[in-house]
């Protein structure tokens, strides 16, 4: 679960963490209220969930309340990758000396915490690992231990050399190693974390992801939410007991079972295509959860040919294959469909779609079924 800076900048407040004066605004007139209240100059900055807001005008330096108001009114309103900026952030503009990375991520391969830190603050930290990865140092974390004190000096020393900004650095580390546990997060990055010419330390800029796995513990993080326009349509699906993640692919993929899901992707991609979506409709044999399947599928303008891979064991092909045959009619679906049924009741979901008079490629394997979507998806008969 995405978050927005200023909510992830509330939760670096909690354990401690500087950060600049600020304030939210949803209007200009209140962002001039907050600009006040601060003292000018101030930053502000568009609230979305993306990166690169600078580089397209979603943040901006303001020296006057006239500037305030003008910058206001420019970036609410504006959109951003897609997103509409509808609330903004007005901070402290702070001297800033020196730029710095601190973060920690949530590594897949170790199962543990990982701490990475750079001297390359203020940039894109994956273009970084990309053209100079020795400018990125990593230590794990055991999570019994937690990060200890002089594991957080060892990481200081490599971004300074001067012993009190060392021990600035390593507090502030512990004390985001304690956000990222405390908030059950998987990623809690200051980037850029300054040194501002009168010698002290900022984080001013926060980036948050809250673990969806743990919100259970944390029933408060709901009012927190702000999706965007793929997000709500990903929860929508899951109110309706099924597993959708948008992606930037032409080819839909109506799958059971995760694994099974996952395989398709990786067959697709494969034999050179470009899976639209991961769609899990479950063990369910309910034919109108094919419909609801669709329905979200086909929000996607991108979507050029569908390929449904099912294995039935508790789902059940002739239940699949009637709510294909139902769904298209109602929907008026005209995409090129190409199906795939291994498995229970495998036989009469094969003739009810050979009966239903619909335009349908029927596939056994799933090479020939990678090829036909890819081929379909292409314009390509």
């Amino acid at each position: 679960m995405k978050i927005h800076e200023y909510q992830a900048k509330k939760i670096f407040e909690k354990v401690g963490i500087s950060i600049p004066k600020e304030g939210v605004a949803t209007s200009p007139e209140q962002a001039m209220g907050v600009a006040r209240d601060i003292g000018l100059p101030v930053v502000i900055k568009a609230q979305v969930h993306v990166g690169g807001r600078g580089k397209v005008g979603g943040v901006k330096l303001a020296r006057t309340e006239e500037e305030v108001k003008e910058f206001a009114s420019m970036i609410l309103g504006m959109d951003i990758k897609g997103l509409t900026v509808r609330i903004i952030l007005i901070g402290q503009a702070i001297d800033i000396e020196r730029e710095l990375y601190l973060g920690v991520i949530t590594d897949r391969g170790s199962n543990r915490p990982v701490i990475m830190v750079s001297t390359e603050g203020g940039v894109d930290i994956e273009g970084v690992a990309k053209k100079t990865p020795e400018k990125i140092h990593r230590f794990t974390v055991d999570p019994a231990y937690g990060l200890l004190p002089h594991q957080a000096m060892n990481l200081a020393f490599s971004l300074s050399s001067e012993v009190k900004e060392t021990r600035k650095i390593a507090t502030t580390l512990q004390k985001l190693y304690q956000a990222y546990i405390v908030a059950d997060a998987s990623l809690a990055e200051i980037n850029p974390f300054v040194l501002s010419r009168d010698g002290n330390f900022y984080a001013i800029d926060a980036k948050v992801v809250l673990d969806d796995n743990a919100l259970f513990r944390h029933p408060d993080y709901e009012k927190m939410r702000d999706f965007t326009h793929t997000e709500k349509i990903e929860q929508e699906a899951k109110e309706r007991g099924l597993s959708y993640i948008s992606m930037d692919g032409n080819i839909g993929c109506v799958v059971n079972g995760a694994g099974l899901a996952m395989t398709t992707m990786d067959v697709i991609k494969h034999f050179g295509g470009e899976p639209a979506n991961f769609l899990d409709v479950g063990g369910s044999s309910d034919p109108q959860k094919v419909r609801h399947a669709l329905q979200f599928l086909l929000i996607d303008e991108g979507v050029k040919s569908i390929w449904f891979n099912i294995f039935g064991g508790i789902t059940r092909c002739d239940d699949i294959a009637l709510g294909l045959v139902s769904a298209v009619d109602e929907l008026g679906i005209d995409l090129p469909l190409v199906v795939r049924l291994i498995g229970t009741n495998e036989k009469k979901g094969k003739k009810i779609l050979a009966e239903s008079g619909l335009d349908i490629h029927t596939v056994e394997t799933m090479e020939e079924g990678a090829k036909t979507a890819i081929r379909l998806s292409e314009g390509r008969k």
